[in-house]
């Protein structure tokens, strides 16, 4: 059994990045700048997004943290938004979601231009992704990819089951896994919480991608021997001998299924670690469509 390592395959981008970021400089070009908007004071929000910046901090590049209060209100994050997208001295940036209550996020997603979407999560960024058209990939299934590839996994015939079919993770999944492309080219089948004969349908699987959201949900039991497993899911569990109090648990029960299992990503130091760097690369290739 392999550990398919995100943290340092994510290290291994980011000094990619840093390189070329050193580069631009020696030629007097502009860097890239991420922004990031972050409503409220949501602890994990927090913490996902100083990840960001420092991780900006450490490739050379320009970032800028816009945080405002929880009761902000839509009207103000929308002009925020319009703010950001009409400077040009940024070439990307994000809203982190969650969003408070009186914000509707499908409106703010919306608003952010295209050009400057580096999550990939706008209508018309998603539309080029089905199409295969040049685009900005959403950031943690961009990071599901480059991973199978570095770590030369073969993709081309194989099942893969991915579990789960949020727009942020598994429809965009089963769309580039199935798309002739590196770590692509495979038969997906999508499942979830209420899809019949589940322990079936993922015992035939080669490769399965578990982000149904239902932590430890995935248990040896439902594998087969070999089989390759990408655990997207991270939750806190409670736990009193951690002096924490919890422990950190996937959508996957690491113990049982990693005991049949070729390739597996541990939580946390798998998905996590390459959805921000893949982030970091759609920005880059945002200010490279600039210049």
């Amino acid at each position: 059994m392999t550990i398919l390592d995100g943290k340092k395959v994510s290290n291994d981008i980011k000094e990619e990045i840093a390189e070329h970021v050193a580069s631009m400089v020696s030629k007097g070009e502009k860097v890239p700048h991420l922004a990031a908007i972050l409503v409220g004071s949501d602890g994990a929000s927090m913490t996902y997004v100083n990840a960001k910046v420092k991780a900006c901090e450490k490739i050379g590049f320009e970032s800028t943290l816009i945080e405002l209060p929880e009761y902000t209100s839509e009207e103000e994050l929308l002009d925020k938004i319009h703010e950001l997208n009409t400077n040009d001295t940024i070439d990307g940036f994000i809203v982190q979601l969650p969003l408070p209550d009186q914000i509707d996020e499908q409106k703010v997603l919306m608003a952010v231009d295209p050009d400057k979407d580096v999550d990939g999560f706008h209508p018309t960024n998603v539309g080029k992704m089905a199409l295969d058209l040049p685009t900005f990939l959403p950031a943690t299934p961009f990071g599901i990819m480059e991973l199978l590839e570095r770590y030369q996994i073969e993709t081309s015939g194989k099942n893969v089951v991915v579990m789960g079919r949020s727009h942020i993770v598994g429809r965009p999944m089963s769309i580039l896994m199935s798309q002739k492309r590196p770590a692509g080219d495979a038969t997906v089948t999508v499942v979830h919480s209420r899809s019949k004969n589940l322990k079936e349908i993922t015992k035939g699987a080669d490769i399965i991608v578990a982000a149904i959201g239902i932590s430890e949900f995935l248990t040896g039991d439902m594998v087969k021997e070999d089989v390759v497993v990408i655990d997207v899911g991270i939750t806190r569990v409670p736990d009193q001998t951690k002096k924490s109090g919890y422990r950190l648990a996937g959508d996957v029960h690491f113990e049982s299924v990693s005991k049949k299992a070729s390739y597996i990503t541990p939580v946390p130091g798998g998905v996590g670690p390459m959805t921000i760097a893949m982030l970091l690369k759609n920005t880059l290739l945002a200010r490279e469509r600039k210049a």
